[in-house]
Parts: structure tokens; sequence; C-alpha cells
């Protein structure tokens, strides 16, 4: 089986010393007035491609630009439809802070939401030197907050909107088109982030609903000779009881959490899995580093159970919450696991 390491989304912002603080320097003094709209995709750039670096030294192939332009994953998308204002901040499920998308009518997308971001990602990527033993094996995976999450933490003052099933339908026909946008544009693996947990099988079967249109974008991108896999993250709690319901859902790559959930460990452990898997084998919130050898163990004991071919190893979800060294040693941390896996010797 081939194991393939692979980012889970978002990367520190920010890090020790004057130069992994030009983003946030640049973000204060764009508001003070000092700095203009260019000085601060000037940084953003910066660190993008530091976050590709960091994530390619530490060995992993499928790589993301950091989630580095965003200030938060729901307002980042939404803040970009027509038909959508911002609202005040809310706290996020599992940590951190959105300002709320308040929908005035049925959203609407005029122009591609992240086209801009993953084509510079992309050629961030084509500049740097490639490891030795990674030619062709180097791409950039795209990130999209999905339609279930974007609806469930939206609010909306349009009356045709003020119902859960109406927003999800909307934004899960906007972010079809982006999928397909992305597609074209050449993306070949395409994540969709869902962290509002749904509440009851009714609260399942629309989040099963709204990834539909993302996966026929993606089945209508392979007709015409794509190569495309939409993968989806979960990041609530309780996935563990419902383990077998997953494969039902419109995805080509299940990426679970097994670092916050032991008992979904053991329920990929006992019953395997009927889809490629992305291996969530370190925390993303907290900062403690896991056991190698342990971590080695775990995986040797269930990748038979899994469908020959591939699976993806990384962390959990996004790392931005963690001190950037500490993320940096996560990665290398997975990349150590691999390579134990791999019968290879590792220093330790």
């Amino acid at each position: 089986m081939e194991l393939i390491l692979a980012s889970a989304g978002s990367y520190p912002q920010s890090g020790p010393g004057a130069e992994l603080q030009v983003l946030l320097a640049a973000r204060a003094a764009v508001v003070r007035g000092e700095k203009t709209a260019a000085d601060l995709s000037d940084a953003e750039n910066f660190m993008v491609r530091r976050a590709i670096e960091e994530q390619v030294g530490a060995g992993f192939e499928r790589v993301t630009d950091g989630l580095t332009r965003w200030l938060d994953p729901v307002s980042h998308l939404a803040g970009k439809l027509e038909g959508v204002r911002l609202g005040a901040e809310r706290p996020l499920p599992g940590g951190g802070s959105y300002r709320c998308p308040i929908l005035l009518k049925r959203p609407v997308r005029r122009a591609p939401l992240l086209a801009e971001e993953y084509r510079f990602a992309c050629n961030a990527l084509g500049t740097m030197s490639t490891p030795q033993g990674k030619a062709g094996k180097l791409s950039v995976k795209a990130v999209l907050t999905g339609p279930f999450t974007l609806a469930a933490l939206s609010a909306a003052e349009d009356a045709a909107m003020t119902s859960l099933q109406a927003r999800a339908e909307a934004y899960a026909a906007i972010l079809g088109e982006e999928v397909a946008a992305l597609a074209e544009g050449g993306a070949e693996h395409i994540q969709v982030d869902e962290f509002a947990a749904p509440e009851g099988s009714s609260g399942w079967d629309l989040l099963a609903r709204s990834l539909q249109p993302l996966a026929a974008a993606c089945e209508r991108a392979r007709s015409k000779g794509r190569r495309v896999e939409l993968i989806l993250l979960l990041q609530f709690p309780g996935v563990a009881p419902l383990y077998e319901r997953l494969s039902n859902l419109p995805a080509d790559v299940l990426a679970l959490d097994l670092a916050g959930e032991d008992a979904l460990y053991s329920r990929v452990a006992a019953g395997g899995a009927s889809k490629p898997l992305h291996l969530g084998l370190v925390s993303h919130r907290s900062a403690e580093l896991e056991n190698t050898r342990e971590l080695a163990r775990k995986l040797e004991a269930i990748l038979p159970k899994l469908p020959a071919g591939r699976a993806y190893l990384g962390p959990a979800g996004g790392l931005d919450s963690l001190p950037r060294e500490r993320a940096r040693e996560k990665l290398a941390l997975v990349a150590r696991v691999r390579e134990i896996v791999a019968g290879r010797p590792v220093p330790l």
C-alpha cells in the first residue's frame, strides 16, 4: 500500500522572529492606514511560500497553502458572495471565532472564490527545489469549508433563507460551482471540511445531500478526463457511533480524527473501511507530541483492514492554533511514523 503524507488544512500564520511576524504586522498596519492592500498581499504571499516550504521540508507530498489568507474558515468564503453581509464575531466549534455571515437573500457566486489562491500556491510549489525522490509526487490540495457547516454557522434576514435546509442547499450549489472551477484549474485533491455537528438522522441526511453537488462536480470533471478526488474531513465529536454511515457519504476519501477519538480508531481497526482514508494521526488541537512508536504500532494494526492502493497520513486537522515550531514537529513526527511502518531506519 502506498502511504502518502498529506496536510489537513491550515498552518500557523506567524512564528518566532520578525520575519515570521510579517503577516500579522501587515494586517495591523492596514487597519491603521499605514499599509495598502498590495502590501498585505505581499505579506500573505511570503507566508504562503513559507508554509509550503515547511510542509515539503517535512516530507509531505500533499500540501496546502496553509489557509494563510483566511481570517476564519467561514467568512473567508461566505464573505465573497453576493447577498451576504458579515456580522459580529461568534465562537467557532472547537475554538476560535468567526464573523457570522448574514444572508440578505439567496447567496450568489459571481466569481471564483479560491482559484487565484490555489493558482498562486501551485506556482509557489513549482518554483521550489524538489526533494530527492519526490519528482512528480508533490501537489497542492485545495480546501473548502463545507456547505453544511457554512449553513449551520450563518444567519438570515431573508425569510426564504431562515431554515437550515434552505441555507445548506444554497451553499451546496455555490460550492458545487467552486469545485468544478477548481477541477477545471487543475486541482486533483479537493478537501471539504465539515466541523458543525449534524443533529440526529435528519441532520446527517442533510449533510449528505449538501455534499451531492460537490461530488457531482467531481464526477463531471472525471468524465472529461480530469483526475480529481473529493476528500471529506469530519471534525466534530461523536463520529464513531455512526462510522458505518460514513461510507455512504458522497466523497472519494474520508479524513478521520484518530487522535481525538479513540473509539473511532477502534471502529476502523475492527471494521476496516470501504473507501481510502486520510488517517489523522496527530492532534491539531493539543501541542503535546504523540509517541512515535505507539502511533506506528497502531497504524500497522489497521493498515491490513484498509482498501488496497493508498492511504493518507497526516494531522487530524489544521495546525494554525499551534506554535509554529510545534506544528513543524507534528509534521516531522508523522513522517517518522511512515518511515517506521515502511521498515526504514529512523533516527529518534
